[in-house]
Parts: structure tokens; sequence; C-alpha cells
């Protein structure tokens, strides 16, 4: 089949969490810094389409194409471990601990940094010419991006906070349903085309992903960008990344897992329910007579 019922994808999300909480350090860090480098050049080429076009709607149409390359190369993102992995503690998976969950979590975004930072390094290098000039019209977009969410966040003090929060929320409910269509078909076809829509909506709308700006706002730092590290760690890395945990699981993974593995009782129909309280009274009337 090319499609799978809700039931089965939603084991196979908690089969891969099982998976990923006893996989290797060295399978882990390895998976997550692949993932963590496509998706950086998928970012990078997004930009480039935008600024070469004019229109951001055709960089999110194309940005996908990284995100699909690497879950079908078996590669692992900060935001999908976060939807996965918990799914195996919630279900008492045997050996899965809440600290396993943690090391996952903790390899993963090393792995996911990593490989983000060195394809920073690499662009920054690309758009100056080896740091010998200004960097090139994708190069400042991109430095424009750091500042703006950033700076853009501090400039409104608490209220800029939520709103950073609240986008790394939506950015990963979107996200982590990209990662469960990967599991929705057994057809490459079936599994691009159900990651691409998701993925496509989380960037056309701007929302905060974190390992997209593990790429984003070092790159733009390599470049000129007017913004410290403390700027890019408090005013983005951390409440995307918290926004990100909280919006997969609660949005994606615990409702799926809920009402799909762990249904609630169905309903009696009225009527059917008036014939169990009588069947009892019918047999005592018979046994009496």
């Amino acid at each position: 089949m090319s499609y799978l019922a809700p039931t089965e994808f939603v084991t196979k999300m908690v089969d891969a969490g099982e998976s990923k909480v006893f996989m290797s350090t060295r399978d882990t860090l390895i998976r997550a810094y692949m993932a963590g480098a496509l998706l950086a050049l998928a970012a990078v080429f997004a930009v480039m389409v935008t600024q070469q076009t004019g229109y951001p709607i055709i960089g999110a149409m194309l940005f996908p194409v990284g995100f699909c390359m690497l879950y079908l190369l078996g590669f692992d993102l900060l935001t999908g471990v976060f939807v996965l992995a918990p799914l195996a503690l919630i279900d008492r998976r045997k050996g899965v601990t809440l600290r396993g969950v943690l090391r996952n979590w903790g390899l993963v975004f090393t792995g996911n940094f990593a490989g983000a930072f060195t394809v920073a390094v690499m662009m920054a290098i690309v758009f100056t010419v080896g740091f010998s000039t200004e960097p090139n019209a994708v190069g400042k977009a991109i430095s424009g991006i750091g500042e703006a969410r950033t700076l853009g966040y501090k400039e409104y003090g608490a209220a800029g906070m939520l709103t950073l929060f609240v986008r790394g929320v939506l950015c990963n409910w979107m996200v982590s349903t990209g990662v469960v269509g990967a599991m929705i078909s057994n057809t490459v076809g079936g599994k691009v085309t159900a990651m691409w829509m998701p993925i496509m909506l989380f960037f056309a709308m701007t929302f905060e992903h974190s390992v997209v700006n593990m790429f984003l706002f070092p790159s733009a730092m390599l470049m000129g960008g007017n913004f410290s590290v403390m700027d890019y760690i408090v005013w983005n890395e951390i409440p995307t990344v918290v926004g990100n945990m909280l919006g997969g699981i609660t949005f994606t993974g615990l409702t799926l897992y809920a009402t799909h593995l762990k249904t609630a009782p169905k309903l009696v129909p009225a009527a059917r329910e008036r014939e169990l309280h009588a069947e009892p009274l019918r047999a005592s009337t018979s046994s009496a007579a």
C-alpha cells in the first residue's frame, strides 16, 4: 500500500522514537550533522531564489527540497526528535528513560549545529570571496535576516520574546507534521508530497526553526551582521528551541498518539444502549417463567 492508516504510521512514529533513543552516539551525531548541513544548504537556496526572483513565496515553495532529501536519507533534525523520542517514553517502551530522551536531544542538537555552522562558514567564504570583499546580495540578505530576527524581537522586550516563542511553537507544529509525512506513505513520491506541504507552509509564514537558525545567524555574524552572540542565543535560539519542543510534542506527537493509539472508548448509540439495558430484564423474565 502507498498510504498507511493513522494507527499504522503512529506506531511507526513510536518505533522510530525508540530506535533513536537507543542509537549509538556516533551514528546519532553523523546523522544530525548531515541533517543540519543539508537544511542549511536548502535555506541558502531559498534566500538565493527569493533574491533572484523578488518573490519570497517561490523560495518557500522550493525550500522543502532540503528537508525531503535529509529525511529520505535517514538523517535527523532536532525538531523531529522533539516529537518522536518522547513518544517511546510515553508508550513505556522497555528501557526508554527520560535520561535517554534528553541524551538523544543533546546529541542531535550538537550534530545539527555543527553541520549548520560548517555550511555557514563555507557560504560566508563563497559570498565574500574568502572574506576579501563585501558580501554579495545573498550574503547581505542573510545578514539582514539575522539582525531583524534578533534585534527586531529584542526591541519589543517581553512582547517580542512571546512572539518569538509562539513562532517557534507554530513552526514545529508544521515541521513535525512533515516528519510524520515521511511515514505516511511507502513510496518516495508519497513521502515527498506529504513532507512538502507543511514545510512550505512554515517557511512561507517565516516561523522560527531552531536548526535553520543555527545556519542563518552564525552566517550573518560572519558576514558582519550587527548583533552579538548573546543576542542570537537569548533573542532567538533558546526561545525557538523551547517553542519547537512544545509545539511538536503537543500539537503533533501527543494528539496523534492519543487519538490513534490510545483512543477513548466509543460512544454507544441511544437505541443500542436501551437494548443493552433491556437484555438483562428479558433474561430475568425468561428464567422466572
